[in-house]
């Protein structure tokens, strides 16, 4: 069950898949493409939802995109890894090197926009911008929030059972784990991923990526070690990069921000809070939309990525 628990947490116009170092790597787009880069969610999830719904559709759209999976996670899950932020963060930078991608728009999508923003901070000039997808600044604040949403659900439903899980969760170490993964659990049984009311788009996107056995199945391979490396090395569960996001628009930096309206992981002061820091025209609220935007609203997506990068004429 407990690990079970830690599982809550993509050079020519063709696509080219290559295995740098033994990471897993593909490649989208010209060469004369923006560059960008993605940065999956986890830890210990992989590129291969992205990599089926939204990598060649941005490459149509004027993007080189490059699409790859952590050391140690997905599709890499063979190459060594010590899950560390400064092993993924050098990662980042030499797959921009071999591939020639200078100054990148950075992609992230959940534990990806942590890894985004602490790649900016640490190289300051070397990216075009920062998208931020679905990504938590502070995740202490999105457990309260995953906590007092469930309770709210639990006591609606005079579900006494879960409501002493609550108890349970108030008085455990919220440093731990086992607390971040509760949490999550708790967030994936209630549906704080699932859109409420689904687009034709979104259900398409998410019957074509579990039509493509190949990808789908990445999903279904279990990885804990990434959570509980990245735990051990760097609490990351504690993080809080709220001044981290300040100080790179202070600095000039893009940040832009991509969210779902139905996304249960963030409460409206969050939101708020993310609004203050990168200004109301940099804030994107989708409706019918939850966690995975790129596959929730895929076209609302894909403009957003091209107006942010003064990309003209987007394909249809």
């Amino acid at each position: 069950m407990r690990k079970r628990l830690l599982l809550i947490w993509l050079i020519s116009c063709a696509a080219v898949t290559v295995h740098a170092q033994g990471l897993y790597v593909k490649v989208f787009g010209s060469k004369d493409g923006v560059p960008l880069v993605f940065l999956h969610g986890g830890p210990g999830y992989h590129a291969a939802m992205f990599e089926s719904v939204a990598a060649q559709a941005l490459a149509d759209n004027g993007f080189r995109v490059l699409v790859y999976d952590r050391r140690g996670e997905g599709r890499s899950s063979g190459v060594p890894a010590r899950y560390t932020f400064d092993e993924a963060l050098r990662d980042v930078d030499s797959l921009c090197r071999t591939y020639g991608l200078r100054q990148p728009v950075l992609l992230g999508h959940s534990f990806g926009g942590v890894l985004a923003l602490l790649y900016a901070q640490k190289h300051p000039g070397q990216v075009r911008s920062v998208v931020l997808m679905g990504a938590p600044l502070a995740l202490q604040e999105t457990f309260d929030n995953i906590r007092a949403r469930c309770r709210t659900i639990y006591r609606e439903r005079a579900d006494s059972v879960n409501l002493r899980y609550m108890d349970m969760l108030d008085v455990m170490d919220k440093s731990s784990m086992d607390y971040a993964s509760y949490c999550f659990m708790h967030a994936m049984s209630n549906g704080f991923y699932t859109p409420k009311a689904p687009t034709e788009e979104g259900l398409a996107a998410r019957a074509a990526f579990k039509a493509d056995s190949a990808l789908s199945r990445v999903s279904q391979q279990p990885n804990w070690q990434a959570p509980q490396g990245f735990h051990r090395n760097e609490h990351y569960t504690t993080l809080d990069l709220t001044d981290t996001l300040r100080r790179l628009v202070a600095r000039g930096t893009p940040v832009y921000g991509l969210y779902g309206a139905d996304d249960g992981l963030y409460s409206a002061e969050q939101l708020d809070t993310l609004r203050s820091i990168l200004g109301p025209d940099r804030l994107l609220m989708l409706d019918h939309c939850s966690h995975n935007v790129f596959l929730d609203r895929r076209r609302a997506f894909l403009d957003a990525l091209v107006r942010w990068s003064e990309i003209r004429a987007p394909k249809r």
